[in-house]
């Protein structure tokens, strides 16, 4: 089969692979219809994590049932599935308590809890920017879509980045009401700022310099600002009357970078201090990992993040970090799309064939202009 292969810093390729076999009786294969190009695939892309050179990328996937094995009855070959980027056991103590993204069976790298397809660090599966995809423990994994292709470009975006979008309003603890500022207008930061909307904010501010994904967050009502301008932070304060926002949203990551392109993986941090009100809440989806070989600072290169802590903590804030557990809102969020309620796919800008993945990947990077997501369909 054909599959998207990462082959070193800033390259990829569509290769002939093996297909993906039943290897466990709980084991399904799916033959994946749409399958995305995520933004923190861009870390790897970079070369910004440890990921091996061969692996097969692409954790947010969605497909119809080709095999299932022998202990897999709930699941059925033909259903339309959403594949969560999460692999989670279903049994173990955190799964149980709905942390499906901290598994604690499913990932063997010591030290680290949670697993997911064609990920750095996040066990040896492999990734579904492919044709077909093997899913551990398919029962309690893969959620049952409507037949047909209705809502595609909807539905494909509930195995990542619309439940972490929706997650980072959680982790704010948002509140109907609440007037919410999130950091980072990409794809998951469009999502927290669609969910903060669904979920009654009184106003939205989405935070960015590119000037597209600035417009998409207008065009959904929220209320685009550009850092490049004037001070984020200041801002948000001028437009809450000096309060602050009740709560925010992080969704940049370790590779935040200011107006002039210079990186300072504290700053979202930072800004997001500033802008918050007395006791409000932060919410970190974006990525942040132990170790950044390619950090600009000692400190960050050890994974150490020197915000301002000491004003986070006189402030009274709160703030709540980690993946998203998918499983806990992607049966919902599908409703809402169903209902008519959600539209995750506003930002879709381009639909490519697999063949065609190492250019979305490379002007997706290069944060072309109308490049905000890209969907490759195998």
């Amino acid at each position: 089969m054909k599959a998207v292969v990462y082959q070193g810093p800033r390259k990829v390729a569509v290769k002939d692979v093996a297909e993906p076999a039943i290897q466990a009786p709980t084991d399904a294969i799916v033959r994946l219809t749409t399958t995305n190009i995520c933004g923190s695939d861009l870390h790897m892309y970079e070369g910004r994590t440890s990921v091996e050179e061969g692996k097969i990328l692409g954790h947010e996937n969605m497909g119809i049932v080709e095999a299932v094995g022998a202990g897999t009855d709930r699941v059925k070959v033909g259903d339309r599935v959403s594949v969560p980027f999460n692999i989670a056991c279903g049994s173990c103590r955190n799964c149980e308590s709905g942390w499906t993204s901290f598994c604690l069976r499913t990932n063997p790298i010591e030290g680290m809890d949670g697993a997911a397809y064609g990920y750095a660090n996040m066990g040896p599966y492999d990734g579904g920017q492919a044709e077909l995809l093997r899913v551990p423990y398919a029962d309690f994994n893969l959620l049952e879509l409507p037949q047909g292709t209705e809502h595609e470009n909807d539905f494909t975006m509930l195995s990542d980045i619309f439940p972490t979008g929706w997650h980072g309003t959680e982790l704010a603890r948002m509140q109907p009401g609440d007037k919410v500022v999130v950091f980072g207008a990409g794809p998951v930061g469009l999502m927290a700022a669609h969910s903060a909307m669904i979920r009654g904010a009184a106003e939205v501010f989405v935070v960015d310099k590119a000037k597209d994904r600035l417009d998409l967050a207008g065009k959904i009502g929220a209320t685009p600002v550009d850092f490049s301008k004037a001070d984020p932070a200041q801002q948000i304060l001028d437009a809450t009357g000096g309060r602050g926002a009740d709560c925010g949203v992080e969704a940049v990551g370790y590779q935040a970078h200011d107006g002039t392109g210079q990186e300072h993986p504290e700053l979202v941090l930072d800004n997001l201090v500033k802008s918050v009100r007395s006791t409000g809440g932060i919410g970190v989806v974006g990525v942040y990992v132990p170790e950044d070989p390619g950090a600009t600072s000692d400190l960050a290169k050890e994974g150490r993040i020197a915000f301002q802590y000491g004003t986070f903590f006189s402030k009274g804030q709160h703030m709540g970090t980690g993946q998203a557990p998918v499983k806990r809102y992607n049966r919902r969020l599908r409703d809402l799309i169903i209902a008519g309620r959600a539209q995750p796919s506003f930002l879709v800008s381009h639909e490519l064939p697999l063949s065609q993945a190492a250019e979305g990947y490379e002007r997706f990077d290069k944060r072309e202009a109308g490049w905000t997501k890209v969907l490759l369909k195998p």
